[in-house]
């Protein structure tokens, strides 16, 4: 049984900062990485920032330089600092991970577990 929980969403103004907070559980799995998706309204959910077991890091363009994920892997648990808030970034904002079997079976994969999403709204 695996399971997803975000929390940290809310209603800020540009230029605030918020950070979301992703805790995974799971039993016996390996955890071949986690990320964040978002989901703006009438668009495509896209990833926007990923992060790997050696805490390599994947930005998108449009968060590069004010987002920065970080995680513990002790309680498999992944954060997003966002700072510079822009009205832009109002989505919903989707943890990941992917988890397989052991993790020797993480090469070539991708994510395949999601949590339910929170809101981040930035508006003035």
């Amino acid at each position: 049984q695996v399971q997803l929980v975000e929390s940290g969403g809310g209603s800020v103004q540009p230029g605030q900062s918020l950070k979301l907070s992703c805790v995974a559980s799971y039993r016996t799995f390996g955890n071949c990485g986690m990320g964040w998706y978002r989901q703006a309204p009438g668009k495509k959910r896209v990833l926007i920032s990923s992060i790997g077991r050696d805490h390599s890091t994947f930005y998108s363009d449009s968060v590069k330089g004010r987002f920065t994920i970080s995680q513990d892997l002790a309680t498999n648990t992944i954060y997003l600092q966002m700072n510079s808030l822009k009205t832009d970034d109002t989505a919903v904002y989707y943890c990941a991970a992917n988890l397989r079997e052991s993790a020797r079976l993480c090469r070539g994969t991708t994510f395949n577990y999601w949590g339910q999403g929170t809101q981040v709204t930035v508006s003035s």
